[in-house]
Protein backbone atom coordinates (compact mmCIF):
# COMPACT_ATOMS: atom_id res chain seq x y z
CA UNK A 1 0.00 0.00 0.00
CA UNK A 2 1.53 3.23 -1.08
CA UNK A 3 1.68 5.81 1.88
CA UNK A 4 0.81 8.63 -0.54
CA UNK A 5 -1.63 9.04 -3.06
CA UNK A 6 -3.04 11.72 -5.28
CA UNK A 7 -6.95 12.88 -5.66
CA UNK A 8 -8.26 14.66 -8.77
CA UNK A 9 -11.63 16.24 -7.82
CA UNK A 10 -14.53 15.57 -10.38
CA UNK A 11 -17.24 17.19 -8.63
CA UNK A 12 -17.52 20.71 -10.40
CA UNK A 13 -17.60 18.42 -14.11
CA UNK A 14 -18.70 14.77 -13.23
CA UNK A 15 -20.37 16.00 -9.96
CA UNK A 16 -22.58 18.61 -11.45
CA UNK A 17 -23.74 17.21 -14.99
CA UNK A 18 -26.56 15.25 -13.97
CA UNK A 19 -28.21 17.99 -12.13
CA UNK A 20 -31.69 18.61 -13.59
CA UNK A 21 -31.69 22.56 -12.50
CA UNK A 22 -28.67 24.20 -14.00
CA UNK A 23 -26.12 25.82 -11.32
CA UNK A 24 -25.30 29.42 -12.57
CA UNK A 25 -21.94 29.43 -13.34
CA UNK A 26 -20.49 32.20 -11.05
CA UNK A 27 -21.45 29.50 -8.69
CA UNK A 28 -19.61 26.29 -10.44
CA UNK A 29 -16.80 29.11 -10.53
CA UNK A 30 -17.05 29.51 -7.02
CA UNK A 31 -16.73 26.32 -6.17
CA UNK A 32 -13.97 25.58 -7.67
CA UNK A 33 -11.75 28.30 -6.62
CA UNK A 34 -12.84 27.37 -2.82
CA UNK A 35 -11.18 23.69 -4.14
CA UNK A 36 -7.93 25.12 -5.30
CA UNK A 37 -7.39 26.31 -1.35
CA UNK A 38 -7.76 23.07 -0.57
CA UNK A 39 -4.21 21.43 -1.46
CA UNK A 40 -5.79 19.34 -4.38
CA UNK A 41 -3.23 19.17 -7.22
CA UNK A 42 -5.75 18.30 -9.85
CA UNK A 43 -9.25 19.44 -10.65
CA UNK A 44 -11.74 18.59 -13.28
CA UNK A 45 -13.59 21.70 -14.09
CA UNK A 46 -15.87 20.97 -16.67
CA UNK A 47 -17.02 19.01 -19.85
CA UNK A 48 -16.20 20.47 -24.00
CA UNK A 49 -19.72 18.28 -24.93
CA UNK A 50 -22.24 19.46 -26.86
CA UNK A 51 -24.94 21.39 -24.95
CA UNK A 52 -27.91 19.30 -25.80
CA UNK A 53 -26.25 16.10 -24.43
CA UNK A 54 -25.08 18.04 -21.42
CA UNK A 55 -27.35 21.16 -20.74
CA UNK A 56 -25.50 21.67 -17.46
CA UNK A 57 -21.80 21.93 -19.00
CA UNK A 58 -23.20 24.32 -21.56
CA UNK A 59 -21.11 27.31 -20.41
CA UNK A 60 -17.37 25.22 -20.42
CA UNK A 61 -15.83 28.14 -21.72
CA UNK A 62 -16.94 31.01 -19.33
CA UNK A 63 -16.17 28.56 -16.51
CA UNK A 64 -12.92 27.79 -17.79
CA UNK A 65 -11.99 31.61 -18.13
CA UNK A 66 -13.60 32.68 -14.85
CA UNK A 67 -11.95 30.54 -12.71
CA UNK A 68 -8.39 31.60 -10.45
CA UNK A 69 -5.86 29.39 -11.29
CA UNK A 70 -3.52 28.51 -8.38
CA UNK A 71 -0.25 27.67 -9.07
CA UNK A 72 0.72 23.65 -9.15
CA UNK A 73 -2.71 22.94 -9.88
CA UNK A 74 -3.58 21.02 -12.90
CA UNK A 75 -7.38 21.88 -14.41
CA UNK A 76 -8.89 19.26 -16.16
CA UNK A 77 -12.00 18.87 -18.65
CA UNK A 78 -14.28 15.94 -19.69
CA UNK A 79 -13.70 15.85 -24.36
CA UNK A 80 -16.13 13.29 -25.85
CA UNK A 81 -14.46 14.31 -29.74
CA UNK A 82 -12.13 16.31 -31.41
CA UNK A 83 -14.31 19.47 -31.66
CA UNK A 84 -14.75 19.10 -27.67
CA UNK A 85 -10.83 18.73 -27.75
CA UNK A 86 -10.28 21.83 -29.62
CA UNK A 87 -12.60 23.90 -27.76
CA UNK A 88 -10.84 22.45 -24.46
CA UNK A 89 -7.16 23.43 -25.64
CA UNK A 90 -8.46 27.12 -26.57
CA UNK A 91 -9.23 27.28 -23.08
CA UNK A 92 -6.29 26.39 -22.10
CA UNK A 93 -6.89 23.36 -20.06
CA UNK A 94 -4.38 21.33 -18.57
CA UNK A 95 -5.64 17.53 -18.50
CA UNK A 96 -8.00 16.54 -21.62
CA UNK A 97 -9.89 14.07 -19.56
CA UNK A 98 -11.05 11.27 -22.61
CA UNK A 99 -12.54 8.11 -21.83
CA UNK A 100 -14.12 5.21 -23.55
CA UNK A 101 -16.65 2.15 -21.95
CA UNK A 102 -15.79 -0.79 -23.22
CA UNK A 103 -19.24 -1.94 -23.37
CA UNK A 104 -20.64 -0.42 -26.75
CA UNK A 105 -24.14 -0.27 -25.58
CA UNK A 106 -22.87 2.05 -22.65
CA UNK A 107 -20.90 4.02 -25.05
CA UNK A 108 -23.69 4.23 -27.22
CA UNK A 109 -25.83 6.14 -24.78
CA UNK A 110 -22.68 8.12 -23.05
CA UNK A 111 -21.09 9.51 -26.52
CA UNK A 112 -23.37 8.69 -29.42
CA UNK A 113 -20.66 5.97 -30.38
CA UNK A 114 -20.02 2.61 -30.38
CA UNK A 115 -16.68 1.61 -28.81
CA UNK A 116 -14.68 1.23 -32.03
CA UNK A 117 -15.89 4.74 -33.24
CA UNK A 118 -14.95 5.87 -29.35
CA UNK A 119 -11.13 4.45 -30.03
CA UNK A 120 -10.96 6.56 -33.29
CA UNK A 121 -12.11 9.66 -31.71
CA UNK A 122 -9.40 8.95 -28.75
CA UNK A 123 -7.12 8.95 -32.01
CA UNK A 124 -8.38 11.99 -33.10
CA UNK A 125 -8.42 13.92 -29.60
CA UNK A 126 -4.59 12.94 -28.97
CA UNK A 127 -3.93 14.68 -32.55
CA UNK A 128 -5.39 17.78 -31.60
CA UNK A 129 -3.61 17.65 -28.27
CA UNK A 130 -0.08 17.19 -29.64
CA UNK A 131 2.24 20.24 -29.41
CA UNK A 132 -0.34 22.01 -27.40
CA UNK A 133 0.12 22.80 -23.43
CA UNK A 134 -2.87 19.92 -23.04
CA UNK A 135 -2.15 16.71 -22.47
CA UNK A 136 -4.59 13.63 -22.56
CA UNK A 137 -5.35 11.37 -19.71
CA UNK A 138 -7.25 8.50 -20.26
CA UNK A 139 -10.40 6.88 -18.53
CA UNK A 140 -11.84 3.32 -19.35
CA UNK A 141 -15.31 3.21 -18.68
CA UNK A 142 -17.30 0.52 -17.49
CA UNK A 143 -14.13 -1.20 -16.73
CA UNK A 144 -15.48 -3.64 -14.17
CA UNK A 145 -19.09 -4.61 -15.66
CA UNK A 146 -22.09 -3.16 -17.90
CA UNK A 147 -25.59 -2.96 -16.41
CA UNK A 148 -26.93 -3.21 -19.95
CA UNK A 149 -24.21 -6.14 -20.83
CA UNK A 150 -22.91 -7.82 -17.66
CA UNK A 151 -19.33 -8.83 -18.06
CA UNK A 152 -17.06 -7.05 -20.43
CA UNK A 153 -14.51 -8.14 -22.79
CA UNK A 154 -11.30 -8.82 -21.27
CA UNK A 155 -9.49 -8.98 -24.60
CA UNK A 156 -10.86 -5.30 -25.54
CA UNK A 157 -9.92 -3.42 -22.21
CA UNK A 158 -6.36 -4.80 -23.04
CA UNK A 159 -6.44 -3.56 -26.32
CA UNK A 160 -7.94 -0.11 -25.01
CA UNK A 161 -5.09 0.39 -22.48
CA UNK A 162 -2.38 -0.62 -24.70
CA UNK A 163 -4.05 2.16 -27.12
CA UNK A 164 -4.08 4.91 -24.47
CA UNK A 165 -0.38 4.41 -23.49
CA UNK A 166 1.05 4.16 -26.85
CA UNK A 167 -0.60 7.93 -27.26
CA UNK A 168 1.24 9.28 -24.07
CA UNK A 169 -1.66 9.20 -21.70
CA UNK A 170 0.55 9.25 -18.26
CA UNK A 171 -2.80 7.94 -16.19
CA UNK A 172 -5.69 5.66 -17.20
CA UNK A 173 -8.27 5.82 -14.48
CA UNK A 174 -10.53 2.56 -14.83
CA UNK A 175 -14.37 3.47 -14.16
CA UNK A 176 -16.80 1.94 -12.42
CA UNK A 177 -19.07 3.93 -13.91
CA UNK A 178 -21.99 2.51 -12.72
CA UNK A 179 -21.24 0.93 -9.17
CA UNK A 180 -21.06 -2.75 -10.26
CA UNK A 181 -17.51 -3.35 -8.71
CA UNK A 182 -16.91 -5.00 -5.69
CA UNK A 183 -13.28 -5.40 -3.99
CA UNK A 184 -12.21 -8.72 -5.44
CA UNK A 185 -13.28 -7.64 -8.71
CA UNK A 186 -11.17 -4.34 -8.39
CA UNK A 187 -8.27 -6.24 -7.47
CA UNK A 188 -8.57 -9.35 -10.08
CA UNK A 189 -8.92 -6.62 -13.09
CA UNK A 190 -5.62 -4.76 -11.94
CA UNK A 191 -3.71 -7.47 -11.61
CA UNK A 192 -4.98 -8.79 -14.70
CA UNK A 193 -3.97 -5.40 -16.41
CA UNK A 194 -0.26 -4.80 -14.20
CA UNK A 195 0.84 -8.34 -15.20
CA UNK A 196 -0.27 -7.30 -19.00
CA UNK A 197 1.29 -3.07 -18.75
CA UNK A 198 3.66 -2.98 -16.00
CA UNK A 199 4.53 0.20 -17.14
CA UNK A 200 1.23 1.66 -16.97
CA UNK A 201 0.32 4.49 -13.97
CA UNK A 202 -3.47 3.05 -13.15
CA UNK A 203 -6.00 4.88 -11.32
CA UNK A 204 -9.35 4.01 -10.17
CA UNK A 205 -12.61 6.29 -10.55
CA UNK A 206 -15.58 4.37 -8.47
CA UNK A 207 -19.31 5.47 -7.92
CA UNK A 208 -20.92 4.57 -4.29
CA UNK A 209 -23.88 3.30 -6.20
CA UNK A 210 -24.71 0.15 -4.16
CA UNK A 211 -22.94 1.51 -1.02
CA UNK A 212 -18.92 -0.03 -1.46
CA UNK A 213 -17.49 2.53 -3.08
CA UNK A 214 -15.06 2.93 -0.08
CA UNK A 215 -14.51 -0.56 0.17
CA UNK A 216 -13.47 -0.71 -3.42
CA UNK A 217 -11.21 1.88 -3.14
CA UNK A 218 -9.20 0.34 -0.05
CA UNK A 219 -8.94 -2.75 -2.54
CA UNK A 220 -7.26 -0.33 -4.90
CA UNK A 221 -5.19 0.77 -2.08
CA UNK A 222 -4.12 -2.96 -0.80
CA UNK A 223 -2.64 -3.04 -4.91
CA UNK A 224 -0.65 -0.24 -4.61
CA UNK A 225 -3.07 2.41 -6.27
CA UNK A 226 -1.99 5.99 -6.06
CA UNK A 227 -4.46 7.76 -8.02
CA UNK A 228 -7.88 8.13 -7.20
CA UNK A 229 -11.07 10.27 -8.47
CA UNK A 230 -13.62 11.30 -5.79
CA UNK A 231 -16.57 13.66 -5.76
CA UNK A 232 -16.79 17.00 -3.33
CA UNK A 233 -19.73 15.83 -0.59
CA UNK A 234 -20.62 12.73 -2.80
CA UNK A 235 -21.99 14.48 -6.09
CA UNK A 236 -22.78 12.93 -8.95
CA UNK A 237 -24.08 10.00 -10.75
CA UNK A 238 -23.57 9.64 -14.66
CA UNK A 239 -27.02 10.42 -16.68
CA UNK A 240 -26.50 7.23 -18.96
CA UNK A 241 -26.90 5.19 -16.13
CA UNK A 242 -30.02 3.65 -14.30
CA UNK A 243 -30.74 4.51 -11.01
CA UNK A 244 -27.46 6.36 -10.81
CA UNK A 245 -25.37 7.38 -7.46
CA UNK A 246 -22.72 9.73 -7.23
CA UNK A 247 -18.80 8.60 -7.08
CA UNK A 248 -17.35 7.91 -4.02
CA UNK A 249 -17.06 11.22 -1.52
CA UNK A 250 -13.90 12.97 -1.82
CA UNK A 251 -13.53 14.27 1.72
CA UNK A 252 -14.59 11.19 3.05
CA UNK A 253 -11.78 9.21 1.33
CA UNK A 254 -9.40 11.62 2.49
CA UNK A 255 -10.55 11.37 5.77
CA UNK A 256 -10.20 7.80 5.72
CA UNK A 257 -6.68 8.17 4.11
CA UNK A 258 -5.44 10.32 6.95
CA UNK A 259 -6.48 8.02 9.77
CA UNK A 260 -4.71 4.99 7.91
CA UNK A 261 -1.78 7.54 7.82
CA UNK A 262 -1.81 7.88 4.16
CA UNK A 263 -0.85 11.48 3.13
CA UNK A 264 -2.51 13.06 0.16
CA UNK A 265 -1.39 16.79 0.72
CA UNK A 266 -4.89 17.76 1.30
CA UNK A 267 -6.31 20.20 4.17
CA UNK A 268 -9.01 18.09 4.86
CA UNK A 269 -11.15 20.90 7.30
CA UNK A 270 -10.92 23.09 4.24
CA UNK A 271 -12.16 20.21 1.68
CA UNK A 272 -15.07 19.97 4.36
CA UNK A 273 -15.44 23.40 3.89
CA UNK A 274 -15.81 22.87 0.37
CA UNK A 275 -18.31 20.62 0.79
CA UNK A 276 -20.74 22.41 3.13
CA UNK A 277 -20.48 25.21 0.59
CA UNK A 278 -21.84 22.88 -1.92
CA UNK A 279 -24.37 21.43 -0.03
CA UNK A 280 -25.89 25.38 0.18
CA UNK A 281 -25.08 25.54 -3.66
CA UNK A 282 -27.13 22.93 -4.41
CA UNK A 283 -29.96 23.56 -1.70
CA UNK A 284 -30.43 19.82 -0.67
CA UNK A 285 -28.02 17.57 2.05
CA UNK A 286 -25.63 15.68 -0.12
CA UNK A 287 -24.21 11.91 0.66
CA UNK A 288 -21.21 12.83 2.39
CA UNK A 289 -20.88 11.86 5.77
CA UNK A 290 -17.75 13.33 7.46
CA UNK A 291 -19.19 16.91 6.94
CA UNK A 292 -22.31 15.94 9.20
CA UNK A 293 -20.67 13.74 11.45
CA UNK A 294 -17.11 15.44 12.07
CA UNK A 295 -13.68 13.62 12.35
CA UNK A 296 -12.94 10.45 14.31
CA UNK A 297 -9.91 12.70 15.81
CA UNK A 298 -12.39 14.93 16.91
CA UNK A 299 -13.30 14.46 20.96
CA UNK A 300 -16.48 15.51 22.83
CA UNK A 301 -17.52 16.51 25.97
CA UNK A 302 -19.35 14.05 27.67
CA UNK A 303 -22.50 16.02 28.74
CA UNK A 304 -22.71 17.15 24.45
CA UNK A 305 -25.74 16.65 22.93
CA UNK A 306 -26.64 13.69 20.97
CA UNK A 307 -27.40 14.45 17.61
CA UNK A 308 -28.64 11.43 14.83
CA UNK A 309 -26.75 12.22 11.15
CA UNK A 310 -28.71 11.38 8.47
Amino acid sequence: MSRRIEISEVGPRDGLQIERNFVPTEQKIALIDALSKTGLSKIEITGFAHPKVIPQLADAETVAAGIRRAPGIRYGAFVPNARGAERAVAAGIDDLKIGVAVSDSFNRLNVRMTTEQGMQAIDEIARVARGTQSRIVGGIATAFGCPYEGPVSRERMHRMLAQLLELGAPIVYLADTTGVANPDRIRRTVEDLRAAFPQAELGLHLHNTRGIGIANALAGLDCGIKHFEGSIGGLGGCPFAPRAVGNICTEDFVHMAHEMGIETGIDLDALIAVARQAQEILGRPLPGMVMKSGKASELHAMDAARVKVD
